[in-house]
């Protein structure tokens, strides 16, 4: 399999659990402690409802992976990617710049028998308006490990990434 037939699981990799919802809620403290995510990768849509946060923003927060990841969570990707989140990523915001900081995220995706795992750190996002929805600006996820058809980095987009804090 060559690479370039291969683009999905790169760019996955380097962002499927750093999506977000669609809805939006007021700016302000959450109730829920809870995070949604979705992510179109390649024409693959990458989702996951209800991970559970230390913390509501904008107070310092990671996010529990196990909640995200199956069997504990409900990510899921459709077409022939999987994905799954091997680390907690620790968000900080700053509610004055509208902005929130990831620490890193750390990912493997997988397509058939291939496996990539990524790891990408300080990403910055935006908020939407006064919600709590926040959106990637572009980053480069550098390979950590996997098989000699992923590719060594990736980049993300801006935008093409985003998550709701509820």
């Amino acid at each position: 399999m060559k690479i370039s037939t291969w683009p999905g699981v790169a760019a996955l990799a380097a962002a499927a659990i750093v999506g977000g919802a669609t809805s939006a809620t007021a700016l302000g403290p959450t109730a829920d402690q809870r995070v949604d995510g979705v992510i179109v990768v390649a024409g693959n849509t990458c989702t996951w409802t209800n991970a559970h946060t230390s913390a509501n923003p904008p107070s310092g927060l990671s996010v529990d992976r196990t909640t995200i990841n199956t069997p504990g969570g409900n990510l899921g990707c459709n077409g022939s990617i999987t994905a799954s989140l091997n680390n907690n990523p620790a968000f900080t915001f700053d509610d004055t710049a509208g902005t929130a900081k990831t620490d890193a995220i750390d990912i493997t995706g997988r397509q058939s028998f291939i496996s990539c795992r990524y790891k990408a750190t300080n990403i910055t996002w935006n908020r939407d308006g006064t919600t709590r929805k926040y959106v990637n600006q572009a980053f480069t996820a550098t390979k950590t490990s996997g098989s000699f058809l992923c590719p060594g980095s990736v980049t993300t987009a801006a935008g093409d990434a985003s998550m709701l804090f509820h």
